[in-house]
């Protein structure tokens, strides 16, 4: 991140819903990744749907643990392909996700929760539903999260090079969403 970028986000409120989704979800709204993760405060869900009505993204709560809400917003046509990809479909459906999209979201979110409640592992799944790429999720599950060439939005197993310029995009983009929000624009406006 530039410096002038870091000053900015210093000058932000940095519990605005608005801000948390430009920092935290920028490459989405660009349109360069299929989803990602938000967590902001259970009470800033209404504030969510609200940004997002009109929207081209979706969003799936997939968690409410203590304070916190985790939920994935995603390019649904995107990430129902990768998702319905060979490869991906059968990693997932070897671990019980079968039918819709919903229905997989559903079934991560599960998992997820069993997971935050202490009574599962980690679901490495994310990386799917994260649309990370399948040769990266399945390295980490080989390699427990070790031997990675390089780690950036994720831990890289293959194509190191391809992946830190598409980090520099990703980066570029929350530079951009941030001085966009910065500057008093509403993310309604920018991922329309």
């Amino acid at each position: 991140m530039s410096q002038d970028v870091f000053e900015m986000m210093q000058k932000m409120n940095l519990h605005s819903v608005e801000t948390q989704m430009a920092i935290q979800c920028a490459p989405v709204f660009a349109g360069l990744k299929m989803s990602n993760l938000l967590i902001v405060a259970k009470e800033d869900i209404c504030k969510v749907r609200q940004i997002l009505k009109s929207a081209v993204i979706s969003w799936h709560v997939v968690s409410m643990w203590k304070e916190k809400a985790t939920i994935l917003l995603y390019r649904e046509e995107e990430l129902k392909q990768y998702l319905n990809s060979e490869a991906v479909y059968t990693r997932l459906q070897a671990m019980g996700y079968e039918g819709s999209l919903e229905s997989k979201l559903e079934r991560f979110s599960q998992r997820y929760q069993a997971y935050q409640a202490g009574q599962t592992d980690f679901p490495h799944e994310m990386g799917f539903f994260l649309g990370y790429p399948k040769e990266d999720v399945e390295g980490f599950i080989v390699n427990g999260g070790r031997n990675y060439l390089y780690a950036g939005y994720w831990k890289v197993y293959a194509n190191r090079k391809a992946k830190i310029s598409l980090f520099e995009k990703f980066e570029n983009a929350r530079e951009t969403m941030i001085t966009f929000v910065s500057n008093g624009g509403r993310i309604e406006e920018f991922c329309n």
